[in-house]
């Protein structure tokens, strides 16, 4: 992993898309028929914006496949948990099982498409969602290796900021890696990134943001507009 230079700290903008919206993004580009993986965190929620339309088959690292939106209040079933302990539904033909077969799907190329959180993650695709590498911090790998290298397509859906102002999309990751060169999209609340052979192309702002905000936000990473 290289170093890199002290991020500008920039005042975040007011335009944002929210959450939910993120969700709803990320939802929209999920095809119909594809098998899924939705990681802890931010991802979760793009469960309750899947189309009624498409097919698409939710799977969870700790044995659970067919997954479908989250329960309603004073419904849930703390005995029918994702991956991130969340208690979710069940779609008529979903089961469940072992947790070696899980990753058995995860590491054999089963996943059409896995969604993750994310630390920090370079223009060049690699992803660091793991540990910080702060002493006070509690590493927590679980199955975002397998899952990063192992499905077809990796998309990260994450704030496009830190607390502190500094961009999560960078020239180098400096937190410990997940892994080289998987993410092809990203989903923030101020844009939506493809990113492939190096660069970073946006497709989509936020409504009111324009790409030389964005660049300046973006220390080191050059932005290039689709």
């Amino acid at each position: 992993m290289s170093a890199q230079a002290t991020p500008v700290k920039v005042s975040p903008p007011a335009t944002r898309w929210t959450r939910e919206q993120m969700a709803q993004r990320v939802a929209r580009d999920i095809p119909d028929g594809a098998v899924v993986n939705l990681g802890i965190g931010l991802p979760t929620a793009v469960a309750n914006h899947l189309s009624a339309d498409k097919e698409v088959v939710l799977h969870s690292e700790n044995g659970v496949i067919g997954m479908g939106p989250a329960p309603a209040a004073g419904e849930e079933d703390f005995d029918l948990i994702n991956a991130g302990k969340q208690p979710v539904t069940l779609l008529p033909g979903g089961c469940f099982f072992h947790h070696a077969d899980s990753f058995a799907m995860m590491r054999g190329g089963h996943l059409d498409i896995c969604v993750l959180g994310a630390f920090q993650v370079s223009a060049q695709g690699d992803l660091a969602n793991w540990h910080t590498g702060a002493p006070d911090a509690i590493p927590a790998v679980g199955g975002a290796m397998d899952l990063a290298i192992g499905a077809k397509k990796t998309f990260v859906m994450m704030e496009y900021l830190t607390r502190d102002g500094q961009a999560k999309l960078v020239s180098a990751c400096s937190y410990p890696l997940t892994g080289l060169g998987c993410v092809s999209r990203l989903y923030t609340d101020l844009a939506v990134i493809d990113l492939a052979g190096g660069e970073a192309t946006v497709i989509e702002l936020a409504p009111g943001l324009t790409l030389r905000d964005l660049q300046a936000l973006t220390p080191g990473v050059t932005l290039r507009q689709a």
